[in-house]
């Protein structure tokens, strides 16, 4: 039995088939499901579980070497909410690109973890290292 660290099956299956230069998307609960792309649903209820908290949570068992993000991220959202992404993200270079190309990458991940997150444009793609 796992005694710390990530618990869901799912999470945890779909972590080990995202090998060197494979993708992860961590979406928002707004994000489109995309046919024949492995989705892990976590969400619960608005804001749980957040993209920042699923970040942390399989960073903490993968390595990441890159971030995609949509640059209506920065615009649409306070400073504050910015600086909870860039913690989360510390390390990791975040390339900022319009929702239109970065929806366009999102058939080439490995699979797709669903939150309940409600902060606009939070949804990331995760590169591995």
């Amino acid at each position: 039995m796992i005694k710390t660290g990530l618990l869901n099956p799912h999470v945890l299956a779909l972590l080990a088939r995202v090998r060197h230069t494979n993708c992860l998307v961590i979406a928002d609960r707004g994000f489109p499901s995309w046919p024949g792309l492995e989705t892990v649903d976590l969400s619960l209820v608005d804001g749980v579980p957040s993209v920042p908290q699923v970040v942390a949570a399989v960073r903490a068992n993968h390595h990441f070497t890159a971030a995609y993000m949509a640059e209506e991220f920065r615009r649409e959202n306070s400073a504050a909410v910015r600086r909870i992404f860039a913690r989360v993200l510390a390390g990791v270079p975040v390339a900022y690109e319009p929702h239109v190309r970065f929806k366009q990458r999102v058939p080439g991940a490995i699979g797709l973890i669903r939150t309940g997150e409600t902060v606009q444009y939070a949804n990331m793609i995760l590169v591995s290292g």
